[in-house]
């Protein structure tokens, strides 16, 4: 009798998405999933796979529940402002001003839209662009809309919350003018090939569900896609403890910048 344990659970969910979950830390995926399973009143994980397998709404549904979206805009504000006052005019002078800004694991839309808002003090829109890439189409469709509960809007400053967003019902609309400025792609950290030449890369409070091995992995893929001189920007939850070995200079907590030499 084949073992339908969660070694075979993961092989599966690889061949069907290219997710790889032995790059997650396994007991709290595990959890995760066991939740799902028990959710949708399926027994074992040969009968959830052929489930994922023939129903496309419960698959997408297992995609949008793998992937974490917790996102707001301008999360952690004061690392914003070292963002606007520091980094920001430090890679205009360094690289001039068409930017190449990757936003990695970019949830729903919000950071993507926060570093153009953010970029505007400092360039007009027309010459700011920001590629952003999940690995979950549902997300990615739900950035193109635009559409944001007051909660995900609370740390956007006031000038820009009047100039770029609308008031529908209980939820708010972000512009046109704001949206053009983002390109959206499907990306699998684990997987697929990476950006280059970046300035800049965002990825921030999505490694932490990583292992230290495939964190490690994508810190030294992201020193690759920089530019020499270019920063990756973290977030608040995590750190590169090695950062020297992987050819990074520390600007600092939460700004790294790749070695010029």
């Amino acid at each position: 009798m084949p073992v339908y344990d969660y070694e075979y659970f993961k092989d599966a969910v690889f061949g069907l998405t290219k997710i790889d979950l032995n790059a997650y830390k396994e007991k709290q995926m595990k959890r995760r999933i066991d939740t799902l399973i028990a959710k949708n009143g399926v027994v074992g994980y040969d009968k959830y796979i052929q489930l994922l397998k023939t129903d496309k709404t419960k698959f997408d549904e297992f995609v949008n529940y793998l992937t974490i979206n917790v996102s707001e805009f301008y999360r952690n504000p004061e690392q914003w402002k070292v963002l606007n006052e520091e980094i920001f005019p430090d890679l205009i002078k360094k690289f001039g001003r068409n930017l190449k800004i990757w936003s990695a694991a970019c949830s729903t839309g919000d950071e993507p839209y926060s570093l153009v808002m953010a970029l505007s003090k400092h360039l007009p829109l027309s010459q700011i662009k920001i590629i952003a890439t999940d690995i979950d189409k549902q997300v990615i469709a739900k950035a193109k809309v635009g559409l944001y509960n007051e909660k995900s809007i609370a740390s956007v400053p006031a000038e820009f919350k009047t100039k770029y967003f609308t008031k529908i019902g209980p939820s708010y609309q972000i512009s046109d003018e704001i949206k053009s400025r983002v390109e959206f792609r499907e990306h699998n950290l684990l997987k697929d090939s990476y950006e280059n030449n970046c300035d800049l890369i965002v990825c921030r409070n999505v490694l932490i569900y990583f292992t230290e091995e495939a964190k490690e992995e994508i810190f030294i893929k992201f020193n690759k896609s920089l530019k020499k001189g270019g920063c990756l920007f973290i977030g608040s939850t995590e750190q590169i403890i090695n950062y020297k070995d992987l050819d990074y200079k520390r600007r600092n907590s939460f700004f790294y910048e790749r070695n010029e030499s």
